[in-house]
């Protein structure tokens, strides 16, 4: 275990905070540097989760440090000269009010967690710690960490609705779901860790999820779809969306563990892949990534949009009655 030179009665957190602060100061983490996350500071100071969530905060409350979405806590661009005395200051007692706390900082503070570390990195106690409040005081307002993830993901889908991409709704079926997907994108773009939520199977039964799902399914009735068709259409699209949203969480995951981008991994997997395409087994494969001059550059916005794209013309003559119907569903397995 990694010891500070914080002075030994202090508490953990501070002892963590005056190694970082020092680190700072001496330059060794310039502005815009990743500080550890709080795994890596749980792990490397064995202390608990909710501990490290206590120090980062109060180096973000320092100034010294800031949270950045999917990047992790970063140093501040500019960071004040730390004062010489606090790690030897003694924490004053803690006063007998704690900070008002309400259940929407509670859910707002668990969705920066969540948008900064990944919803792994969730926990009751590292929400009270970043709020500042005693470890059980969120659970008077959300009995349990699954509560506050579904709380979250209301709150989250509730930012943006299809109704306010601008001039009103379209009065074209396609024109409407094109504006309810690209929603639904930015959305999960936004906060990755919604993906990991929900699945098709389990539906997230949310009020501002319904809004979304209200205006998908508004733009495909009164085109003579049966009900079954109609609903099968619009988990069909809702899908699409949801799976590559799946990748952007899967993503922030794998690099936090390896702490390697996409492009080094892939580097890195360079000899197995000429190893596959020296062996004459897969000749079609072989011949389309070898056309890449720099690589495949994977862009999950530009497949986004393809699969859009080719969604609603497959669609087309089934909305608009120029096809046959999806036909019976095949009996469950």
């Amino acid at each position: 275990m990694t010891q500070t030179t914080g002075a030994a009665g202090d508490p953990p957190y501070l002892r963590i905070v005056a190694a970082i602060r020092r680190r700072i100061a001496d330059g060794e983490l310039a502005p815009g540097d990743r500080v550890p996350s709080t795994r890596q500071i749980a792990a490397h100071w064995g202390v608990a989760l909710a501990t490290a969530t206590k120090a980062l905060t109060t180096l973000r409350l320092e100034g010294l440090v800031e949270a950045r979405p999917r990047i992790g806590t970063v140093v501040a661009g500019s960071t004040p000269a730390p004062a010489a005395a606090p790690a030897r200051r003694r924490p004053s007692p803690a006063p007998d009010a704690e900070p008002e706390l309400t259940l929407d900082r509670i859910v707002r503070a668990a969705v920066e967690i969540a948008d900064a570390e990944g919803l792994a990195a969730l926990s009751m106690r590292g929400v009270a710690a970043r709020l500042g409040v005693a470890a059980m005081s969120t659970y008077r307002y959300v009995p349990s960490k699954e509560d506050l993830v579904l709380l979250m993901a209301d709150a989250a889908f509730g930012e943006a609705h299809p109704a306010d991409a601008g001039a009103g709704a379209p009065e074209d079926w396609r024109a409407r779901l094109e504006v309810g997907g690209r929603t639904l994108w930015r959305l999960y773009r936004k906060h990755p860790w919604l993906a990991r939520v929900g699945s098709l199977t389990r539906p997230l039964l949310l009020p501002n999820l319904l809004v979304h799902g209200e205006w998908m399914l508004s733009a495909l009735d009164g085109h003579g779809l049966d009900p079954t068709t109609l609903f099968d259409v619009h988990l069909l699209l809702y899908s699409h969306v949801h799976g590559l949203a799946v990748h952007l969480e899967l993503e922030a995951d794998a690099e936090a563990a390896t702490g390697q981008s996409e492009d080094q991994w892939m580097d890195s997997r360079a000899p197995v892949l000429q190893e596959l395409m020296d062996s004459g087994r897969f000749p079609t494969f072989t011949k389309v990534v070898g056309s890449f001059e720099d690589g495949y550059d994977l862009r999950l916005d530009a497949l986004f949009e393809l699969g859009l794209g080719a969604l609603l013309d497959g669609l087309t003559p089934l909305v608009e009655g120029r096809g046959r119907c999806l036909g019976p569903r095949p009996e469950p397995v």
